[in-house]
């Protein structure tokens, strides 16, 4: 199939539909009706010559085609953005689609930098669009190998090959259980490492055994990929387990969570940017991986100030 401009217009409709979980859905975002949505994915299935999705009473679903074709006109359209933004720059301007990921529940952090990065950045490159992607730490490092997205910010504890690894800021990690746990009686005591075996942990795949070094414990009884899930099976009075304290201060706060002798069982993520190595990145991603390591460098200054003056 040799491309034209036609069928990038068609892959990218096909993106939001599959992005927004169905036709309806994709509507509001593409600012055309079902009628039309069902006639560009016809000429899209007539162009390739496959089934792409089912539609109908039982809902969206891609099929077993439409789900590899997804995964291309990811890739595809990623190059054609990193294109776009070259292109851009070599008239001197800021601009395209750059594609970036981060993990979630991360917007309370006071120390992280992403808000005053952003914030900076879409000062400096109005013209840029920023598509933002929430992914497991995993994920992020597969899509920015191949090439779905330019640069992503997380927790990295393990490095692969072909990724650059540059670090930005650190996020305290600290030990809590529900108000209704049983430890919850003896939360605020110094509890002994080995105490800590009896109960269920709900710990991070992507950490491997980290948790459970630290714990000294042989197993975990649920692995929990992201924050929200994590803090869901720990309010539910069965498990223990590591949260950000700053994602966990609202329950903290109305008594339903509890901190676990903060004073030993305290750990750190360090997060990092992670960029494609051996690739020139385009101007666009240099300046917001440029502007990124400004605003840590900024917070990081204004931290130390601030126990400076409460010291004094």
């Amino acid at each position: 199939m040799k491309l034209q401009d036609t069928d990038l217009k068609l892959l990218r409709i096909f993106e939001t539909i599959v992005q927004c979980g169905g036709f309806a859905a994709a509507q509001p975002i593409l600012n055309i009706g079902a009628s039309s949505i069902s006639e560009y994915m016809a000429q899209l299935e007539t162009r390739l010559g496959i089934r792409l999705c089912e539609r109908g009473r039982g809902g969206f679903r891609l099929t077993d085609d439409g789900i590899q074709l997804h995964e291309a006109a990811q890739r595809l359209l990623g190059a054609v953005d990193t294109f776009q933004m070259e292109a851009g720059a070599l008239r001197n301007q800021l601009q395209g689609a750059l594609h970036f990921g981060m993990v979630e529940a991360i917007l309370t952090d006071q120390h992280s930098p992403l808000p005053v990065a952003i914030r900076h950045f879409g000062r400096a490159a109005p013209d840029v669009r920023l598509q933002v992607q929430i992914e497991t730490p995993g994920d992020m490092e597969r899509h920015v190998l191949d090439g779905r997205l330019h640069l992503a910010v997380g927790p990295f504890p393990t490095q692969i090959a072909g990724l650059n690894y540059t670090p930005l800021y650190r996020e305290e990690q600290g030990l809590y259980c529900a108000a209704t746990h049983p430890l919850s009686e003896h939360a605020h005591e110094r509890i002994p490492i080995g105490a800590l075996s009896q109960y269920r942990l709900a710990a991070r795949a992507y950490l491997g055994t980290q948790e459970l070094k630290l714990l000294r414990m042989s197993h975990a009884s649920a692995l929990v990929d992201n924050v929200e899930g994590r803090a869901m099976l720990i309010l539910s009075g069965n498990y223990i387990g590591f949260l950000p304290p700053h994602y966990a201060r609202p329950w903290v706060d109305s008594g339903l969570l509890l901190r676990v002798d903060p004073e030993h069982y305290v750990t750190h993520l360090e997060f990092s940017i992670i960029m494609r190595k051996g690739v020139q990145p385009a101007r666009v991603v240099q300046s917001f991986y440029e502007h990124l390591l400004e605003a840590a460098a900024e917070l990081g200054g204004h931290r130390a100030r601030t126990r400076r003056k409460a010291a004094t």
